[in-house]
C-alpha cells in the first residue's frame, strides 16, 4: 500500500499536487487529498488507460429530482461491487465477517468528509445511537437491515477507525444492502449534522433553524438536512466523489469534485479525474432530441432504444459515441396486479391465479417484440436473465407463451362470464371488466406496448385503459389501494447470485406495486400495513427469512430456485420481455467509458460499478 509521505511525493511531482486549503467551518488547516492508505485502482488491470485530471462534463435530467443519479453512480460505498459482481472494501480499509454474524469495520485513517471533518467511528456512532435509537426521528425503531428475527445486533466502537456490529444469528445480506444503489446508512457526518439535533443544540437555535428551513421541527429539519439519495442540501457533507453546489430550485446544478476522495489511480493521482459535472434540468421528452443535438457529454437517462436511430445518426455530425447495453431488470416492462387495491371485486379476481395466469397468456409478447424492439429483446415473465447463474428456462417461460384459448378457458372458470361470444366480460356485480392501468408516463414506449396489450386483451374479454400520472401521485394511489394495476419495469437485479439477497420476490417493501401494503408492513417492522393473508405471499416472506437464515451457499441456492419458482408460477407480476437493449451516449473525447455493460438500478447501480470517477476527457475540442 501506498504510504502517506510517499503520496504526498508522488501527488507533489504531478500536475495536479496535494494543495492545502481551508475546510469548510474548521479553524485548522486540512491537507486536501485523500486518506492514508486510499483505495488503489488499478487501470491497467481492468483495461483502462490511466488519465488526466480537469475538465466539465454536461448531463441532462428530467427535473431537479433526479440529481439522485449522482450518489448512485458515484457509486462510493462502505463496501462496494466490482464489474464481476464480487464485494470488496471501497471507503472501508477492510472488513471482517464471522458466521454472517459478526461484522468488524475499519476506517482509512486520515479520511475526511468533502468539508474537511474527520471520517471517523464517531460518525457511526451518531448514526446508530442518535438517528436511529431516537424514537422521535425513528418511531418504527432501527431499520429492518438491522434486525434479525427483530433484534438489533450489539454495536461496538473498538476504536477510533473500526466499529463492530454483532448479530445472535446470521445476518447475511448485510454486505448487498451496503453496496446497493440506495445503501443502508451506517455512518453519517457527525460534526455537521449535530447543529440540527435536540441532544446537542438549544431549543432556541432549533426554532429559529425550522423557521429559516421551513420545517415544522427539529426532527422535520434533521432529516432534511441529512438527506443523501437526492442531494439537495450543498452544506451536507459527503463522501462521494462529487458534491453538489447549488441549492434548488435551479435549472442546473454543479456538482464539483470532492477534494478528499479516497480513491486514487496507479500513479497516485487522485480521482475523481473529471472535475465538474453540470446537471441541466429539461423537460424529459425533449431530453433525447438534446442528446442528438449535442447538449449533453455523458447521457443515460431520458433517453431508450426507440431513439437509438436518431442518436446514432447524431454520431456523423457530432463528437458523440453511441453504445448499447444490455438492460438487468427482470422485465422491461411489466404489469403489476394491485393485490391490495380497495375494490373489493377486483381484490377477489386478482387474487384468483387463474385471472393472473390468463392475462398472461393473453399477451403476444412475440408481436411486442417485433413491433416496440426490432426483435433484440427476450420474451419472458418477469424472472431473472440467462446472464444470472441461478437462471432456468422454465422460469422465463412460466406462463409467458400466448395462448388466448387458455386465457379464455381460464377466466371462463374465474366466473368471468361474456354475454355474447367475443365481448366483454361482466365482473361477479355486473360491471364491465375494465382495467384501468395507471402510469407514471416516464418511458415513451409503455404507450406503444399498452396499445398493442389492448388489442391482445379485448380477444380475451378484457378492455384496458391507461391512465398517466406523476410519479408521486402515480405513487400514492397504488399505496392507497386506488389503483387497480400499474405499468412499470420488472425486478431491479435480474442477474443475482445466491448470495444476493431474494427479497424482491416476497412483499418486503412499499414500493413492490403488486401488494405494497404488505411491504410496507414488512419494511416498517409492523408498524404500519398489514401483514399479507395470502398463501402465497406468506410463504414467499417465510422462505425469504430462511434465506436469512441460512448456514450454506448451498441452502441459499435452494431457497431462491424455491422462491423464483413459486413467483413465476403465480404470475404476481406480469413480464413480456427483458435483456433490451438502451443506448448510452457519451462525448468521443470521454475515455474509460466501456463499450457495453450490463445497465440497471440494482446491482450495478447503472454506471457505478463502472467507476466514472475513472473516466477523463481527453485534450481537445
Amino acid at each position: 500500500m501506498i504510504g502517506r509521505r510517499s503520496l504526498l511525493a508522488l501527488l507533489a511531482s504531478m500536475a495536479a499536487p496535494v494543495r492545502l486549503g481551508w475546510a469548510a467551518d474548521h479553524k485548522s488547516k486540512v491537507a486536501f487529498g485523500p486518506p492514508e492508505q486510499p483505495r488503489v485502482i488499478s487501470l491497467s488491470g481492468m483495461g483502462r488507460m490511466p488519465g488526466r485530471r480537469g475538465g466539465t462534463i454536461r448531463m441532462l435530467i428530467g427535473g431537479q429530482r433526479d440529481i439522485r443519479f449522482m450518489p448512485i453512480i458515484g457509486y462510493a460505498r462502505l463496501i462496494g461491487y466490482d464489474t464481476d459482481l464480487n464485494l470488496q472494501p471501497d471507503i472501508l480499509e477492510s472488513f471482517d465477517t464471522f458466521e454472517d454474524r459478526i461484522f468488524t469495520f475499519r476506517i482509512r485513517k486520515g479520511h475526511r468528509w468533502s468539508d474537511g471533518s474527520e471520517f471517523t467511528t464517531e460518525d457511526f456512532r451518531y448514526c446508530w445511537e442518535d438517528i436511529y435509537q431516537n424514537r422521535e426521528l425513528h418511531r418504527g425503531g432501527i431499520p429492518i437491515e438491522l434486525r434479525v428475527d427483530d433484534r438489533e445486533p450489539q454495536f461496538e466502537i473498538l476504536d477510533k477507525w473500526t466499529v463492530r456490529y454483532s448479530w445472535h444469528a446470521s445476518n447475511p445480506d448485510l454486505l448487498a444492502r451496503i453496496a446497493s444503489p440506495v445503501p443502508l446508512k451506517l455512518a453519517m457526518p457527525a460534526a455537521y449534522l449535530k447543529q440540527f439535533h435536540s441532544r446537542y443544540q438549544d431549543a432556541d437555535t432549533l426554532a429559529t433553524l425550522c423557521k429559516k428551513y421551513r420545517v415544522e421541527d427539529w426532527t422535520d429539519l434533521q432529516l432534511k438536512m441529512s438527506r443523501t439519495s437526492r442531494p439537495e442540501n450543498p452544506e451536507l457533507p459527503t463522501l462521494d466523489p462529487w458534491v453538489n453546489t447549488t441549492a434548488p430550485p435551479a435549472s442546473q446544478f454543479v456538482f464539483k469534485r470532492n477534494p478528499h476522495f479516497h480513491r486514487v489511480d496507479e500513479r497516485a493521482v487522485q480521482l475523481p479525474y473529471i472535475d465538474k459535472i453540470l446537471l441541466n434540468s429539461s423537460s424529459s421528452d425533449i431530453i433525447a432530441a438534446k442528446t442528438g443535438a449535442g447538449e449533453s457529454d455523458l447521457q443515460i437517462s431520458g433517453i431508450d432504444f426507440s431513439d437509438y436511430t436518431f442518436l446514432k445518426s447524431a454520431e456523423d455530425r457530432l463528437p458523440i459515441k453511441v453504445n448499447l447495453w444490455r438492460r438487468s431488470q427482470g422485465s422491461r416492462i411489466a404489469l403489476f396486479p394491485n393485490l391490495n387495491c380497495s375494490d373489493t371485486v377486483w381484490r377477489r379476481l386478482l387474487w384468483d391465479v387463474r385471472v393472473r395466469r390468463a392475462l398472461s397468456l393473453g399477451i403476444d409478447r412475440t408481436e411486442i417484440n417485433k413491433a416496440v424492439f426490432y426483435g433484440l429483446a427476450r420474451e419472458s415473465s418477469n424472472s431473472i436473465l440467462a446472464e444470472s447463474p441461478l437462471f432456468k428456462a422454465s422460469y422465463a417461460r412460466a406462463w409467458a407463451s400466448h395462448a388466448p384459448e387458455e386465457a379464455n378457458r381460464l377466466l371462463d372458470e374465474a366466473g368471468l362470464k361474456r354475454e355474447k361470444p367475443g365481448g366483454i366480460r361482466l365482473l361477479p356485480d355486473g360491471r364491465p371488466a375494465t382495467i384501468i392501468v395507471e402510469s407514471a408516463g416516464e418511458n415513451t414506449f409503455e404507450s406503444d406496448v399498452l396499445e398493442l396489450v389492448t388489442d391482445h386483451w379485448a380477444q380475451i374479454g378484457i378492455k384496458l385503459f391507461t391512465r398517466i400520472s406523476q410519479r408521486e401521485i402515480f405513487r400514492k394511489r397504488i399505496m392507497g389501494g386506488d389503483t387497480i394495476m400499474s405499468v412499470f419495469q420488472g425486478l431491479d437485479n435480474g442477474i443475482p447470485t445466491a448470495e444476493m439477497s431474494p427479497r424482491e420476490l416476497a412483499p418486503t417493501s412499499d414500493d413492490q406495486y403488486q401488494w405494497p401494503v404488505w411491504g410496507l408492513h414488512h419494511l416498517s417492522g409492523g408498524s404500519d400495513g398489514h401483514a399479507p393473508d395470502m398463501k402465497e405471499a406468506i410463504d414467499l416472506l417465510r422462505l425469504f427469512k430462511a434465506w436469512r437464515r441460512a448456514a450454506t451457499i448451498a441452502e441459499q441456492e435452494a431457497i431462491w430456485h424455491r422462491m423464483l419458482e413459486v413467483y413465476t408460477d403465480q404470475v404476481f407480476t406480469i413480464g413480456i420481455v427483458n435483456a433490451a437493449l438502451v443506448p448510452i451516449v457519451s462525448s468521443s473525447r470521454l475515455r474509460n467509458i466501456p463499450v457495453d455493460g450490463l445497465f440497471g438500478f440494482d446491482p450495478t447501480s447503472y454506471l457505478g460499478v463502472y467507476l466514472p470517477d475513472t473516466f477523463w476527457l481527453e485534450e481537445g475540442n
